[in-house]
């Protein structure tokens, strides 16, 4: 089977290509054959009913500085494709959301890879909480009342903006801390959503476990361990990625999760497990699948082409 394939991304030519979950999965892609076409996100049209985009031919290779080759752009209705892969990094914004409302105009037809439906009605820090028995307790809220109670009942906490992405701005609150006034003042003129406030989970410091599923089903993992001086685990903020294995309590996480997954299209899914706790179900762009395939050897962007050509078939 040879797919006609679109990925929109940000600029190919800025990505890490050690690390880029989009470029390992380009280059599997390649390597089956199939044909790949570029274009960024803010290239994309509507036009009466035709998604239009200016695509470039695309070749990949896995070296560094020299890692892609594009043709000539030429101006394409994406329906013409096979597939569409929607790999642009968050912030999670209304450019984001517009995209998504461009690209559920040709799926299922044109197979986009997530549904852009469900990535958009499934925001990573809040549709995990259809899951909150699987949880550290969690509250979404920028109600000064409601964070003082639950601070009052649950000590050290943490705060993230909703719509974060990356580590960034993710605090440590203690239950006394002097910080708090100060931090609350600095969301709320920062953040005109809610927030995220969550349970303290000490065992952070043994890692934040990045686990993958593909079509519902477990594909890899990886433990990204934070640095002795910061809370945060994120690869990008220092985080080292460590080789490990599912407890029970994270194979019961996924069992539970993937059919859910599988349900809504979502086909490529990060979740995010601290100490048999879930915290985020990542959808928009997941990443983590070069360093499990350094790590263990498990070549997850084969499992998501598999599933993209059964899908397809």
């Amino acid at each position: 089977m040879t797919l006609k394939v679109a990925v929109q991304m940000d600029p190919i030519a800025r990505i890490n290509v050690r690390g880029d979950s989009t470029f390992a999965m380009l280059l599997e892609a390649q390597q089956r054959g199939h044909e790949l076409f570029y274009y960024t996100p803010e290239r994309l049209s509507l036009l009466g009913r035709e998604v239009i985009a200016p695509v470039q031919p695309l070749s990949v290779r896995d070296e560094i500085g020299n890692h892609f080759t594009l043709g000539d752009a030429t101006r394409a209705n994406l329906e013409s494709f096979d597939v569409v892969l929607l790999r642009q990094d968050p912030p999670f914004d209304l450019a984001y959301v517009t995209t998504t409302h461009l690209l559920e105009r040709i799926h299922p037809k044109t197979l986009v890879v997530n549904d852009p439906t469900s990535v958009r009605d499934a925001p990573e820090k809040i549709f995990v909480m259809e899951f909150s028995d699987l949880m550290a307790p969690t509250l979404i809220s920028r109600d000064k009342e409601e964070i003082e109670l639950f601070r009052k009942a649950h000590g050290d906490v943490v705060f993230k903006p909703l719509y974060g992405h990356g580590g960034a701005a993710v605090f440590r609150i203690a239950a006394q801390d002097m910080n708090f006034g100060s931090l609350y003042d600095l969301f709320s003129t920062t953040f005109r959503e809610p927030w995220v406030v969550q349970a303290f989970l000490p065992g952070v410091r043994a890692g934040d476990k990045r686990i993958i599923l593909v079509d519902g089903v477990f594909a890899g993992a990886v433990n990204r361990v934070p640095a002795a001086d910061d809370l945060r685990s994120n690869m990008v903020r220092g985080g080292a990625a460590k080789a490990t294995d599912l407890t029970p309590r994270e194979r019961e996480i996924c069992e539970r999760v993937g059919p859910r997954l599988k349900e809504m299209g979502l086909l490529f899914v990060g979740l995010d497990v601290i100490d048999g706790h879930l915290t985020e179900i990542n959808v928009t762009s997941p990443t983590g699948i070069r360093a499990i395939a350094n790590l263990s050897g498990r070549n997850v962007a084969a499992d998501i082409w598999d599933a993209i050509e059964r899908k397809r078939r």
